[in-house]
Order: structure tokens, then sequence, then C-alpha cells
């Protein structure tokens, strides 16, 4: 049987040959997998133990292995090495699209098949791409990472890079909506057979010959179930199929997917790892087999990053811990808040213990993020949208990650057909943001005064969001 890491080069080879036949299909990439900054491999992990990261010795010097640091002390010093940045707290912003060579060698080098670690053009990235990519491969003990132009470019690129016709691709019925929109619209027409799967299904049942992927997001988007992560991963691998993780709910603060067997983990960096809601970037972290071939298809599809917004990100990466156990805090107050009020039938968030995935989050996660959806008793559409209406702290819009708090109806059982029920309940996401919980809790008792005593169950949908 062959390893996971060289299933996963195969598949994802072939499916960017399949799947975008305009792309070069040779397997001769070995220059790229450096480009996008490599970090040293570490030895197996175990999952609740202390990571084996490492720390450096001055702030701004490469970072030895051989001490043991957490992900707190790493967000701050991983990332910090750009050649004469030596009197710069954080590396320097470098802009181009062309890469200019001191010799014809060293343009043969880059451009060639050979393994190179520098910058070869603008969209291979410049050396602001190469620290966030490195910070972030040592943030989540792994060897590589690849920046791409959104989180859902991420996501796409993962799932493009194992597609094809007569593959089968396995994805969690809880995904992002743009990710199962992409899988029917994208990845189905073109071939590629996608099933979806329920966060409680046997995967090892639904495992056959030409299987490429298994895909999961966790929580799931909206509705917030927990999927067994370990008990996937055990499934696919024993049957040499990768799996991938949409992570970003998680954080690498709060979730070390690669210690569960992730192979290829996504983090959507426009929401947490950025946190200022200004900016699109995805990061997609893994073993350098296990990305062989998602970097093939950013390379030859142009979804990379510009360095702009990677050197925002690597602002952004430096105060994610304090940030994430802010919106922990606050989240778990605003949602026990929530729980009795009478407008309120059901929070969805693991991190409360009437949650029925409480026992997976605490076995998986170390924290909770902002995000969770609240279901609501029956109203009419005038009283929701007065509800919607009366909230002042709560900005209406879509994505969350940032600084402020955010509301957004959730109609997200279209995109669950396979258990989708008869009587759709009225769902609400909030993001939870950095402001006082009291004030948040204060903004709310306001605000569901416009349902109590609204019985009508005439609950026209809203339109859905995508993010």
């Amino acid at each position: 049987m062959l390893s996971v890491g060289h299933a996963c080069v195969d598949i994802c080879q072939g499916a960017v040959t399949a799947l975008l036949p305009f792309f070069i299909a040779e397997r001769d990439y070995t220059y790229a997998v450096a480009s996008g900054i490599v970090a040293s491999p570490r030895g197996p992990k175990t999952p609740g133990a202390r990571r084996g990261h490492v720390r450096s010795t001055t702030a701004l010097s490469s970072l030895p292995e051989d001490d043991p640091m957490d992900p707190e002390t790493l967000l701050v010093h991983a990332g910090r090495q750009t050649a004469g940045a030596a009197h710069a707290v954080s590396p320097p912003l470098v802009r181009t699209s062309t890469t200019l060579f001191e010799s014809y060698d060293a343009y043969k080098q880059a451009q060639g098949g050979l393994v190179f670690d520098g910058p070869r053009y603008g969209r291979s990235g410049t050396s602001t791409t190469f620290e966030l990519q490195r910070a972030m491969a040592k943030v989540v003990n792994t060897e590589t990472c690849v920046a791409t132009s959104s989180g859902l470019a991420a996501i796409t690129a993962v799932l493009a890079a194992h597609a094809g016709p007569g593959r089968h691709i396995l994805v969690g019925a809880g995904v992002y909506g743009p990710t199962r929109v992409f899988c029917d619209n994208v990845l189905i027409p073109s071939g590629t057979d996608v099933e979806y799967f329920a966060h409680d299904a046997d995967v090892a049942s639904l495992l056959r010959e030409g299987t490429s992927l298994v895909f999961v997001e966790t929580p799931a988007s909206l509705t917030m179930e927990m999927w067994d992560v370990p008990a996937v991963c055990a499934a696919a691998h024993d049957r040499g199929v990768p799996v991938a993780c949409d992570a970003t709910w998680g954080t690498p603060v709060f979730l070390d997917a690669h210690a569960l067997g992730i192979d290829i983990s996504i983090h959507a960096a426009t929401k947490f790892i950025n946190g200022h809601s200004d900016l699109l970037l995805g990061l997609i972290t893994g073993t350098l087999d296990a990305l062989a071939g998602v970097r093939a298809y950013c390379d030859r599809s142009g979804t990379h990053a510009a360095p702009d917004t990677c050197w925002l990100t690597l602002r952004g990466l430096r105060t994610l811990a304090v940030r994430m156990e802010r919106h922990q805090r606050s989240a778990l107050a605003v949602a026990q808040w929530l729980q009795p009020q009478p407008s309120v039938q059901r929070v969805l968030f693991p991190a409360l213990d009437t949650d029925p995935g409480h026992k997976l989050w605490q076995s998986q996660f170390s924290g909770a993020a902002g995000p969770f959806t609240v279901e609501l008793a029956p109203c009419s559409e005038e009283a929701f949208t007065r509800f919607i209406d009366g909230l002042s702290l709560f900005g209406l819009g879509t994505s969350w990650g940032g600084f402020e708090s955010l509301v957004m109806p959730a109609v997200p059982h279209h995109l669950r057909a396979m258990d989708a029920p008869a009587n759709a309940p009225r769902l609400v996401r909030f993001h939870i943001g950095l402001e006082s919980p009291q004030d948040l809790c204060d903004d709310l008792a306001t605000a569901l005064t416009a349902l109590q005593g609204d019985a009508d169950t005439d609950a026209g949908t809203p339109r859905q969001a995508s993010a």
C-alpha cells in the first residue's frame, strides 16, 4: 500500500492533469516545493502533548530545533528572518513583479527543475510571502505552507488538486457553503464523483477504489456539528487516502490539526489570523509530499497571495493568541446568557456542556472561537426583521474573525440536502468580537424584545450569505 504522502502526490498530480488539461502535466516540479518556504521536519506528534516547537536565541535569528516552545511564543517570533532586516522588529514589505538575477546560472537554477528556495517571479512570492509561510509552518508544526489569494482559493486548490474523472472525493456535509458550491458546479461537471457524508457516518464504509481525498470542516459551518477527526483520519489512512480539514474556526491556537492526523490543514487567514476584516488570504499547511500537487496547482493557476496581504497577515499573526482568548471568553459568556432567553430555542456552540458535540470538542480543541449559531423560536418575518435591525453593536454582514461582532441570518439547509428538515428552524449566526460581553448582552436583550410574544411561523427565508 502506498503511504499517505506518496498517494497524495500521485493523486494531486493526476487530478491537475485531468481537471485542467491546459496545465503542464509533468511531475518534475521539485523546485516548487521549496519556493514556498520549508520548515525543518519534526518527529511524530501525540495529541494532547506539548508540541516539539522551537525557539530563537535572539529575536531575529533562525529558530533552532532542540528547544520546545508553545504556539503563543512562535506566533510572535516565527517569520522574522528576512536578510537585511536585522534592526526591524517586523520584516519589511517587499513588492515586485520581476525578479532580477545576478547571473545566468542563478537564473537557470530558479527557472529549471532544481530545488530552489528563493524568489523566481512576483507570482511565486517575495521575501514577505516567504516569511509568512515559514511562520505558519512553524506555528502548526509541519514542513511547509502555501499562501493563496483567499480562503476559498485555498479550499478549491486542495480539492482541485485531488479531483478528476474517475476520482472520488468524500466531503463533509457541513462544509462552508462556497465549498459545496464549488464541488457541485465545478468538480462534479468535470467528472469528479463528490459524495457528501454526515458527521456521524461510518467513513470506512464510504471509502472505495478511486477515493482520492476526504475533506471535512470542524465544527461544521453554521450548524456546528463536531467531527471525530482522529477516527476519520484513521479510516482514511488505512486505505492510503489523505485527509484535508478546513480548520479556520479553531485556528492554530485552539486546534492542532496535524497532531490529530490531518494531512492538509486549511485556514482562511481572512478571519482570525489577520483579525482586522481588511484582507482576503488563505493558508494551506502540510508536509512537502502532501502539498506537492497543491503547490503545483497554485503555481499553474496563479492563485498566489499579494505581498501586501501577507505583510498585514504577519502583523495580525502576532496577536492571534491573545485575541483568541478574548473571543473565547466573550463568546462563552454571550452564549450562556442567550440559552435561557424565552425567544431562544437552542444555542449551537460546542463549548457549551449541553451541546451534542461537547465531548468531541473537549478531546480535540483547547478552546473555542467567536462564531456560534442560535436557533430562535418561530417568529414572523416582520418580527425577525425588527430583531436584526434592532441590534446596534452587531454589524449585519458575512464572514467573521475580526475585532467586531457580527450577525447573519443562517439558512444552511439547502446545503445539507441529505438531512434537511421539513420545516427548517430560524437560525442566526453570531460572531462575538472584542467588545465588552456585557454590552453585547445588553444589545441583544433590547433587540430580542421584538420577538417576545410573536408566535407567527410565517418565516420568510432571508437570502443566504456566503461566508
